[in-house]
Parts: C-alpha cells; structure tokens; sequence
C-alpha cells in the first residue's frame, strides 16, 4: 500500500502534457458475467466504463450470451423459451447500461456472444441444458448417438450442432436482435462461434445433409477422417459467411470481430478454419486466443499466427492476450514483452481477457498502462483515422448553461456526479439546459433520474429540437427509471442550444421533482455518415497552442541498457529566457540524475540515460521536462 501512495502521490507532482499527435490501435477488454461484479449493478458498469476511457480503453466486449441465456431482455429468447434474459439481471438490461456508459467515455462497445454453439456447461452427460432439453434435435452428437465433447470428459460444454440449419438461424436472430435494438458498434464469435467438437456430426440432421451431398453415403466412423473434418468446416465456413453478410447489410460501419482457438489447434479440435475467415474475408477484426501463460509460448502462437495472416490481412490483427484467469496474473514485464512483441511486428493493438485483471492489486496493472504504453489516448485503426464514437455531452444541474426558476435545493451525493437537484416548491418552478451541440446529427437524449417514494409520478420534460417541442411525462416515483432515463432520439443541429426543460406543472400537491443532468450521445444508427476528423476537445487548434511544451519521448521505451530522449524546446523559451531542465526520478520521487540543465535554442534534441551508470535496478523511472514555468512528464521503464 506505501508503494501504491508514493506511486500515486509522484503521478500528481508530475505534470503531464497532451499530445497534438494521435495514435491508431485496438486497445481492449472483455466484460464477464463470471468472476467479475461489474455487470451486477448500474453503478459499478458507470465507474468501469470511467475507469477504461481513463487508461486508454477504446473497445470493451461485453458477455452477451452465456450458457443460453441472454444478458440483455431478448425477444427471441422469451418466445421460443419464456426466458427473456438470464434470470439473476431480471428487471435490468445490463448490456444496455454498458453501451450508454461506454458511449457517454468514447468507447466502442462490441455485444460478445461468449458461448457460442455451447448452449450449457454440463456437470455430468445427462445434463443437456434447457435449450437442448426443448429442441434435443438442435445437441451435436457423437458417433455413439452421446453428447458431442471433447473426449467425453465432465464437466464439459454441451454443443448444439452448427450444421443444423434451424441452429443456425436461432443464432443469427440472436446476433441481429442486438444489432437491431441496440445503437451498438459490432458483435463477436469466439472459440465457441462457429465450432464444434470435432467428435460431433452424427446428429440425425447433419447425417441427413451430408448424405443428401455425397450421394447417400453415410458419415466416415472415424471423426479425424480428412475428408468429414473439412466438410464440417466448409459447412461452419458458410454459417460465418451468412452471419458476417447479415451482420453488415444493417451497417458496413458494424464491426464482425472474431477471436477463436489458435490455428491450427482450433481446426483440429473444434473445426475452426479461422485461415479461410482471413483469407475470405469473413471478419473484420481478428483476434485468435492467444492465451499463454508465460511469454515464449505467447511469441510462438504470435509468430505462427502472423505465419498465415498475409500482409494485406494485417490491419485486422489483433491479438487477444490472457490477464487473469482464476487466481492467475500477468506480471508487468510479461505484460510489456507482450505489447512490445506486437509493436515490433507492426501489430496495432491487443486485447486482454480479462477487465478484473486491469483492476486487481489496486489497479496496478492498469494505471500501468495508462503511463507506458497507453498514455496517450489512441483512435481505432478500421476507423480510417477518424472518431466513431466522440464522448458524450453532459450538462447537468450546477451547470452555469442551466437557468433555474423558483426554490431548487442541492443535494451533495447520490446523483450522476456531485449531486443533483429537487424542489416541491407550489408556485412555478423550472429547471432549463443549455447545450453545445458539437455536429448536426442525430442523438439520443438521456436524463438522470434520482427515484425516491416521495418523487412525482407526472414529472414534465420538455425536448426542443428541430424548431419543434415534445413533452414527455415520467415516474420519477419508481427505482426501475432511476439513472439514465432515454427521453427519445432527436436531430439537432450544431451550436448552442435550449435542450430540455423540467418543470413543476401537473405534479401532485406536496411530491418532489428532481432534476440532476442531461446526456446526448451521438446516435450512429441514424447518423452513420458523419465523419468526425478530430476530436474537438483533445485536438483543437485553442489546445495546441495551450501546450507548446510537449512531453519528451524515449525509445525504446521500455529498454534495457540505453535509451534516447527526444524533446523539443519552443520558440516561446527563447522570447521568455527560458532554462531548459531535464531531470530523472525513481519510483519514490527521489531525483537520480539531471541530464540537462542550460538556456537551449529552439529546436529538437536527444540525449541518452544510460541507468547503468547510476546503477539502477529494474523497475519504472520519471522524466521530467522544464521549461520556464511550463513542465511535463513522461516515463520509461528499465528492464535488465
């Protein structure tokens, strides 16, 4: 805990600088439903969603589907089973909650069907699952006419066959139903979509099609016969076909992620021909499970990964490396020899499984890399260097954009952030949010509700847009509308505007209304043809010049004998006589060196720290730069 203090006590004595350059990489996160609290409460998806965008997180994958059930309320689900969404989230939509706090940090949210064609995790071979246990002709079965797993050991996935075609129909309604509901930004196969157990094939269904397709001849005994495991395959090829075409004719800007077993491992054991996806185009992210638990073993399944990935295909690479698995960790330095392994071969980005791992030992590992690697905020690479999702606009209640009218009280916790306010004042009360609207689009319009037995039910919310007023009525009564309440999708053009009005009109003599933030997010449903080129708040022209110092840069980064700092002195140190000072400090905040310390021109410079020389031991070092009254700070980390 003392390390941690000091760590975080040296990160606020340094002072860091935003840089007017802009990285392209993947840096993402799977969200489980299984050894994480995360999804269990709205609260605890807002502060996730926060702490990511905080590191440098700019996709979150998020458990859509697991052990058949949804994690979202399905249609689908409730009327072919009566089952809407797993039943502990009932009366919540957790993947929902996950987009809109996701969204309102600029991240991207990819809807992750974790179980794939496993429809249940089996204690023992009698335990199919309710899915199987309604539709027994959807179970992939072995030559025995058992359960398809993997060397028919228990506990084990149950399979449903992916060859089925009504199998394969229930899953891709399962797929569009999210894209269709939901303002999402792609979804995800993994080792389970589409696969199957090798061992499997002998259901009635797929015995009848490829009979109906070798001339009536029934399936070889032998489940490692060549010929059976490549028609298997073709068949599960042309399911991911249909899914990828369904998938982008609801939007090309949808993303198809996929990230399945090692190859050749994954075709061998669970039919995934993840080389022809690639070569065929079939995903539009690529990102094979390389869960290894130490580094030699990740660089090789990289390297043979990179083997059958081609040139051309190398922009849809980005591997999925292993954080945390039951009690398992990655050390720091197995984690930076991962991300520098994938930089050296030009790999734009990763992925790690999983978010409790970037949070564990106090978030070490996170606020780890949100210093090194991902200290500067990156844009996604199939992005084409442009913002899909900019972050969300808020103006809340203590606002100055906000006009109020009669006697609001101010409560200092339990809304969006500081506060919010409520009134039950009896003559005219009002509440008005003013808001720069950044882009002329669509947006969805949320507002922040604090629920409480003695609210309203008929709370008044006035939404202008478009030269035009709608008037929305809510039960600020009832927990079920607490949080981001969505008032409705709206166009609104760009430049400062009256959004919302919340007024007193109609309420029930003696009830409260409260009032605490509005939130737009940019509706890309409907606006899929905006392009964002910058971003306004990181990148304008006003904070460029704000920053003329700009944060030294040392390569490589992390080393382990020497490395170079580059840093630039600005034509303003030679207006104002400005001393250019460079020092060096260790974990503690305790100065090792100063490597330059005299009036320099402007320009660009380099200078060496060689730690050997002060003989220092491996571990994280802090620059920092001064010039004048402006300073900055950066940091390297050595590794013997």
């Amino acid at each position: 805990m003392k390390t941690k203090i000091q760590f975080l006590f040296l990160m606020t004595f340094l002072i860091t600088s935003v840089s007017s350059s802009q990285i392209q990489e993947l840096r993402g996160t799977w969200i489980t439903n299984v050894d994480s609290y995360v999804l269990f409460n709205d609260r605890s998806i807002a502060e996730a969603m926060d702490y990511l965008s905080s590191i440098g997180i700019n996709t979150v994958f998020v458990c859509t589907w697991n052990k058949g059930y949804t994690l979202y309320p399905s249609k689908v689900m409730n009327d072919r089973f009566g089952i809407p969404i797993w039943p502990t989230f009932s009366g919540r939509d957790p993947l929902d909650k996950v987009i809109i706090e996701a969204h309102r940090n600029g991240i991207e949210v990819i809807a992750w069907f974790e179980y794939g064609f496993s429809p249940w995790y089996a204690q023992n071979p009698n335990d199919s699952g309710h899915i199987i246990k309604k539709y027994p002709h959807w179970a992939s079965l072995d030559r025995t006419g058992k359960f398809a797993t993997r060397e028919g050991q228990f506990p084990q996935f149950i399979w449903m066959s992916g060859i089925n075609p009504e199998v394969q129909d229930f899953m891709i309604s399962l797929f569009t139903e999210v894209i269709d509901k939901y303002d999402i930004d792609g979804v995800q196969g993994d080792d389970r979509l589409p696969a199957m157990a090798i061992e499997g094939g002998y259901d009635s269904i797929t015995v009848s099609i490829y009979k109906a397709e070798n001339n009536g001849a029934s399936p070889p005994y032998d489940f490692q016969n060549s010929q059976w495991k490549r028609w298997r395959a073709n068949k599960l090829n042309q399911f991911f076909k249909r899914l990828y075409d369904s998938v982008k004719v609801r939007g090309n800007y949808l993303i198809a992620s996929s990230t399945p077993s090692v190859y050749p491992w994954g075709y061998d054991n669970y039919l995934q021909d993840s080389k022809t996806w690639v070569d065929s185009g079939y995903c539009d992210t690529f990102m094979p499970q390389l869960y290894r638990y130490d580094f030699s073993s990740y660089l090789y399944e990289l390297n043979l990964a990179l083997s059958y990935v081609p040139l051309s295909k190398r922009q849809i690479f980005f591997p999925a490396a292993l954080m945390k698995i039951g009690s398992w960790l990655i050390t720091p330095s197995y984690l930076f020899d991962v991300i520098r392994a994938n930089r050296q071969r030009n790999v734009k980005g990763e992925s790690w499984f999983f978010y409790e791992g970037l949070r564990a030992n106090n978030n070490f590992l996170g606020d780890t890399l949100k210093s090194t690697f991902y200290s500067q905020k990156a844009l996604l690479p199939y992005r084409n260097g442009n913002i899909w999702r900019p972050k969300g606009i808020i103006s809340d209640d203590t606002s100055s954009s906000t006009v109020k009218i009669g006697r609001w009280t101010t409560f200092p916790a339990g809304g969006h952030s500081s506060g919010f306010s409520m009134t039950n004042d009896t003559t005219y009360a009002s509440i008005e949010y003013f808001v720069d609207v950044p882009y002329d689009a669509y947006y969805h319009l949320y507002v922040y509700i604090v629920t409480n037995t003695v609210n309203t039910t008929r709370a008044r919310y006035i939404v202008y847009h478009q030269n035009d007023s709608t008037i929305f009525f809510v039960n600020q009564m009832i927990s079920t509308n607490a949080g981001w309440y969505k008032l409705g999708d709206f166009y609104l053009t760009k430049g400062r505007h009256r959004i919302l009005k919340l007024d007193n009109s109609g309420i029930e003599p003696g009830k409260y209304i409260t009032s605490d933030a509005v939130l737009l997010l940019l509706n890309r449903k409907l606006s899929p043809n905006l392009i964002i080129t910058k971003s306004e708040e990181e990148f304008s022209s006003e904070n460029i010049k704000k920053n003329l110092l700009s944060s030294p840069v040392a390569y490589p980064n992390p080393f382990n004998s020497i490395t170079k700092i580059r840093f630039s002195v600005p034509s303003s140190a030679l207006e104002n006589n400005s001393k250019t000072i460079l020092r060096i400090y260790n974990f503690l905040g305790e100065e090792i060196t100063t490597l330059v310390n005299e009036d320099l021109s402007p320009g660009d410079y380099e200078i060496e720290f060689i730690p050997d020389r002060f003989r220092l031991s491996t571990g994280v070092y802090f620059g920092q730069l001064s010039i004048g009254k402006e300073k900055c700070a950066f940091k390297v980390i050595y590794l013997k």
